[in-house]
This record gives structure tokens, sequence and C-alpha cells, in this order.
């Protein structure tokens, strides 16, 4: 008799699409400025997005169209965290409580990207490049493009609610 083995990658839907953008500005600020160029609702969530075996979090804000039947979320994907142990250099540094910053990525394999905006179309197709265009006309970002889904190492961290 044969045997068939069924992977959790089977049951894995990408049935969302992920935004990167680049820009150097407060996540509430950004949140604001898509809410009026896109005419969302962005809120910042209650709690951040953290992971139980690290010590960084994430900011989210989201937004759930119900007549759509869409979410977005705006995710910070990097975090400033503080060292524990004190940095040892220089002939005098034991006297020094000079602590390190260590920079924590969501998505390490773009650890460049500020801030991703995943849209979870449930299904439905929307039009990414329109969003695309309305948000590179945002005079404070930089860059946004389209990330491919299924190509991500670390795609688990995207999946919350």
């Amino acid at each position: 008799m044969a045997v068939h083995k069924l992977l959790v990658d089977d049951f894995e839907d990408a049935n969302y699409s992920l935004l990167a953008i680049h820009c150097d500005i407060e996540d509430y600020r950004l949140a604001y400025y898509l809410n009026q160029s896109l005419a969302t609702r962005l809120v910042r969530t209650k709690e951040d997005l953290d992971f139980t075996n690290s010590t960084a979090s994430f900011s989210v804000f989201e937004w759930n169209n119900k007549p759509l039947q869409t979410a977005w979320h705006l995710i910070k994907n990097n975090c400033l965290v503080q060292n524990d142990a004190p940095i040892l250099t220089g002939l005098f540094a034991e006297s020094k409580e000079d602590h390190g910053w260590t920079v924590h990525s969501l998505l390490s394999e773009h650890a460049s990207v500020d801030y991703f905006l995943k849209i979870n179309n449930g299904g439905r197709i929307i039009n990414e490049k329109e969003i695309l265009n309305t948000i590179q006309n945002i005079s404070k970002i930089s860059t946004a493009y389209s990330v491919d889904v299924l190509q991500l190492k670390s795609k688990d961290h995207l999946i919350f609610n």
C-alpha cells in the first residue's frame, strides 16, 4: 500500500498581497498618510507583534473592510532592542554602563524594508498596481514595491490574527 504524506505547505494559502515600503517616518505618520491616500482606516492594534523566542516586538496597524472582506495590516519590519550585557570596549570599559543596540527584522531576508503592507484579499482580486502607484505618490515614501510571498523564507511571521 502506498503512503501519501501531506505537508503543511499543501494547505498554505497565499491569499494576500505583500507590499514593501521604504520611508523614514514614524509608523503612526505612515498610517495617517496611507489612510488619507488609500481611503483606509488603519488603526494601531492594542498589542504589538512579538514572538516568544525574541525580545523584539513590531508595531501593527490594521483595518478590516467588512463589505469587501479584506484585511489590511501595516507592520513595522525593524525593531531596535537594547542588549542586556554591557559592551566592553577600550581600556576603561568596565566602569562604563554602555549597552549596545541590536536591530531585529521581522522578515530577515528583507531587512532594508521599513514597513510591510499586507492586504488579505479573501480570494478576491485587488488592483495591486494602483495601490502601489498611490503609495509611491506620497511624498514621504522613498519607494514601494510588491514582494513575492511564495519566495519568502520566513512567511510564517506574517500569519497572525
